[in-house]
C-alpha cells in the first residue's frame, strides 16, 4: 500500500512490503530499503547518535551498492557532491559508520580512493 508525502507531491511514494521499503517516483530507478533502515537504523543514527549526517552518507553508499557490486568506490569529495555534505561531514560520518560496524572501508593503498562495503548487521 503506498503513502503519499505531501512535500514530494503525487510523484513520490513509499510501499511498504515484506520487511522492506521500496521508494519510487516517476523516475525509473527505484532502491530497496529494508525496513530496519528506516525504523530503527534512522532514528538510531540521528536521535542517539546525533549525527544525520551518518544517515545520509549510509543511504548513499546503499544505493550505490544496489547494483550488487559489493564494494563501492568513492571518495570523500564523491560522497560530499552526491548528499551535499561538506567533506568533514561526510568523514566523520564514514568514522561514525566504521565505528558502529554498519560499513567497512578498504584501500589500496593510502591514497587510494576507498571502497565501501555496506554492512548489514540485523540479516544474520
Amino acid at each position: 500500500m503506498g503513502e503519499d508525502y505531501p512535500w514530494a507531491g503525487d510523484r513520490r511514494k513509499a510501499l511498504f512490503y515484506d520487511n522492506s521499503v521500496y521508494y519510487y517516483s516517476g523516475v525509473k530507478n527505484q532502491f530497496r530499503v529494508d525496513a530496519y533502515v528506516t525504523e530503527t537504523l534512522m532514528a538510531d543514527l540521528v536521535l542517539h547518535d546525533r549525527h544525520p549526517s551518518a544517515f545520509l552518507v549510509y543511504l548513499q553508499l546503499w544505493y550505490r551498492s544496489r547494483s550488487g557490486a559489493s564494494r563501492v568506490p568513492l571518495s570523500h569529495r564523491g560522497m560530499a557532491h552526491a548528499t551535499g555534505l561538506s567533506k568533514s561531514a561526510v568523514q566523520a560520518a564514514i568514522r561514525t559508520l566504521t565505528r558502529r560496524r554498519l560499513i567497512r572501508a578498504t584501500r589500496e593503498s593510502s591514497t587510494a580512493v576507498p571502497r565501501y562495503t555496506v554492512l548489514r548487521p540485523w540479516r544474520k
